[in-house]
């Protein structure tokens, strides 16, 4: 007796439900666990933020899209603004993702495609740390969807969506540059490719790239080459591996759609068994070409190119680079998908699906108690935020402006700070070009490290930029789920605002006031 699920039943009768069902669930998700759970903002969250505060048109972490949205959606809904912001990004790339395979293998192959993705994005999409990386994924699948819109479907009004999303993709992340010269190459390449720029459209959409892009460009003509940051390898063994480290790290992201595809298709089983199959109509071979073509070409060129100027991950994040992967196992699955193993494949599915967040509050809970291991989401930034702000206001009778740390525990001060100040990160001028060294001396500074034992010894970086920064007294933090973790201790030190009037020179000799910073010398190169 042949048995079907109400899940492939949905499957074949109601597919828009299911795509919705799955995207919607998957997003409300990742939208609570972070809200309600999480003391501090994950991965680079606070980083992005301290650059979007200071709208820069380019800074050496790359285009401004992201981090200006970043910004905007902290100022208008707080950290659920921006943890909000980044679901509506996921869904986006859903339905983009749906839409094209909607197009080119049919409804519930589409929702197929859709499904194998939740098996993708539980490891290579970092859902709620919002970024340049977690931009691009739907601007990423935007494009795609209106690229073959214009190329393989002849629609001239999709030149200009194409043009519109190749652009914004551009002012997010240089992986857009690798994104547009393949489509200009693919186009080229293929007869239908040919055939569809016999028009001024492409024309107007490659002229929306360069204005849309045109901000990001005026910035690095200004001097914040964001490519300075990095350099290229010199030695060429050291390149490869990274690159092979790279496509070993996007093969281990892929392990969840793998294990669904073991699970429920035929590859092992009894394949004469009375199974539900989904059917479709053939596929165009160049929709195959397409997909299969934007579903490698990107990874390889973007691993490639992050090896080998140094990238500690692809150009543009793992994110884009996963787009079309679902799609692409789909499409070579063949016009008849038999569905094996149903509820063994349900419950999986479902477990990748809510296993994620759960998993994530569950490490917040149980490593600090269990394992005396820490994690970054368990940082106490609100109480970091409230001292060091209210200790700078009440020496100074100032507001807080500056705070000098890294990216993660400076940002996190920086941003849980009432006065929400400018972050001067790591104290290079190159990485942090919206302080000056007069910012310092006329507003003054906190600056944070991380302290692993009781001394309060300076960094070395912090140092050499400031040779009279004095230390004060490591501060103790207590964190949500203390467990069996030492208190979280911070070292810190101030730097006073020189007083407004000028003032009579000390006597030769004399060691500055305490807080008061020294002449600062050149700043050092970024860190490779």
């Amino acid at each position: 007796m042949l048995y079907v699920s109400p899940i492939v039943e949905a499957l074949r009768g109601r597919p828009r439900l299911v795509f919705w069902a799955a995207a919607l669930t998957q997003a409300l998700l990742w939208l609570i666990t972070p809200a309600l759970f999480y003391a501090s903002p994950p991965g680079d969250v606070p980083l992005t933020l301290a650059i979007g505060h200071e709208w820069q048109l380019g800074s050496a972490y790359g285009p401004p899209l992201a981090y200006w949205l970043g910004e905007v959606a902290f100022r208008l809904g707080g950290l659920f603004g921006v943890y909000l912001l980044a679901q509506v990004c996921i869904v986006v790339a859903f339905w983009a993702v749906f839409a094209l395979g909607q197009a080119i293998v049919g409804l519930s192959h589409a929702v197929l495609a859709i499904l194998l993705m939740a098996g993708i994005a539980t490891f290579a999409v970092p859902s709620p740390d919002f970024g340049p990386s977690v931009l691009a994924l739907p601007l990423t699948a935007l494009t795609l969807l209106h690229a073959w819109r214009a190329i393989g479907e002849r629609q001239r009004g999709a030149w200009l969506w194409l043009g519109l999303c190749l652009g914004l993709l551009n002012l997010t992340t240089y992986f857009g540059v690798i994104l547009l010269g393949l489509i200009i190459v693919f186009t080229a390449a293929t007869e239908r490719g040919r055939g569809a720029i016999m028009s001024f459209y492409p024309a107007i959409g490659l002229a929306l790239v360069a204005v849309i892009a045109l901000p990001h460009l005026v910035g690095l003509w200004g001097g914040s080459d964001a490519a300075s940051t990095y350099a290229p390898i010199a030695e060429t063994t050291a390149g490869l591996l990274r690159w092979l480290g790279f496509l070993g790290d996007l093969a281990i992201e892929h392990a969840g759609l793998l294990i669904l595809m073991l699970i429920a298709g035929s590859f092992w089983g009894d394949g004469r068994a009375a199974v539900p199959v989904i059917e479709r109509r053939p596929v165009d071979p160049f929709a195959k070409q397409f997909v299969y073509v934007f579903a490698l070409a990107p990874a390889m060129l973007a691993t490639l190119v992050g090896a080998a100027r140094g990238h500690t991950v692809p150009l543009g994040g793992q994110a884009p680079l996963v787009v079309l992967s679902g799609l692409a196992v789909i499409v070579l699955a063949g016009d008849l998908i038999r569905l094996q193993r149903q509820a063994i494949a349900g419950w999986t599915w479902f477990a990748l699906l809510v296993g994620p967040p759960i998993l994530s509050v569950l490490s917040m809970v149980l490593l600090p108690v269990v394992f005396a291991t820490d994690v970054a989401i368990n940082t106490p930034s609100r109480d970091m935020g409230r001292f060091f702000t209210d200790s700078f206001n009440r020496r100074t009778g100032k507001p807080l402006a500056v705070v000098v740390g890294d990216g993660r525990l400076g940002g996190l001060v920086a941003l849980a700070s009432a006065d929400r100040p400018s972050l001067f990160i790591d104290a290079s001028p190159q990485r942090a070009p919206w302080v000056s060294d007069a910012d310092i001396r006329d507003k003054g500074a906190i600056v944070v490290w991380p302290l692993a034992d009781a001394a309060a010894t300076i960094p070395a970086h912090l140092r050499g930029r400031f040779p009279g920064l004095v230390p004060e007294v490591p501060q103790t933090f207590e964190r949500p789920i203390q467990g069996r973790l030492p208190l979280q201790r911070v070292g810190w030190a101030m730097i006073r605002p020189q007083a407004a009037a000028p003032q009579s020179a000390p006597p030769p000799g004399a060691a500055p006031a305490e807080g008061t910073p020294a002449p600062a010398p050149a700043a050092p190169q970024p860190a490779q």
